[in-house]
């Protein structure tokens, strides 16, 4: 759904309308989540409901389009992943001398890389190459492309200059373009084309984005 879509669901809401908060919730958490899931993994589910109490909250005091709110969304959603990430770390020290704890760890040990990307090889498959990305980069990513963010409202979310997050987003995307993953699932009868001289689009990114945005 388009933001020009939600306009009348959001002033629904601010004026505290169910109805209308449950279209913006329907219509954003699948993009939240997806964000969440590659900024703090296992809490995602967690961290996306404190996200949509807060805004539950303090909508009433909110001002702005819809494009604004998708943009404030995603700026709370960003930190109370960075809340989470810190209560993450906090626990990892007070704990990291317990043997109960290490041999959880172990029975909970990251399955192989290459069996998960057999068995998830659409928006999971995706969402996982990103994750590998330097975090910079790896936002940027997936507030252009997952978010629908455009690089002012990247900007504005991060809290970095347009440029930068221009700069972090083609990196990212030219990372994941010779990933050897990427590179091994494209079809070898039909190679993509070269891009333009000086073009910061990379042929492979369409099928990232087609597959996240399709799931």
């Amino acid at each position: 759904m388009r933001d020009t879509d939600l306009a009348e669901s959001l002033r629904a809401a601010i004026g505290g309308d169910e109805t209308g908060f449950a279209v913006l919730w329907r219509t954003l958490q699948p993009a939240v989540l997806r964000y969440l899931h590659a900024v703090c993994a296992d809490s995602a589910e967690d961290v996306a409901s404190e996200t949509w109490l807060q805004v539950a909250r303090d909508l009433p005091g909110f001002t702005g389009d819809a494009t604004a709110f998708r943009v404030w969304l995603f700026r709370i959603a960003r930190h109370r992943g960075i809340d989470d990430g810190r209560r993450v770390w906090r626990r990892r020290e007070e704990s990291r001398d317990s043997l109960e704890t290490l041999e959880r760890a172990a029975r909970q040990a990251t399955p192989d890389v290459t069996a998960e990307v057999l068995e998830h090889a659409g928006t999971a498959w995706a969402l996982r190459l990103i994750g590998e990305l330097p975090r910079e980069q790896a936002e940027a990513v997936l507030l252009r492309v997952v978010a629908g963010l455009d690089v002012a409202g990247t900007a504005e979310v991060l809290g970095k200059r347009p440029g930068a997050v221009r700069i972090a987003a083609m990196r990212g995307l030219r990372r994941l373009a010779v990933h050897p993953q990427v590179q091994s699932r494209r079809a070898p009868s039909t190679p993509s084309p070269a891009p333009p001289a000086g073009s910061a689009e990379v042929p492979e990114v369409p099928v990232l984005r087609a597959q996240l945005r399709d799931a």
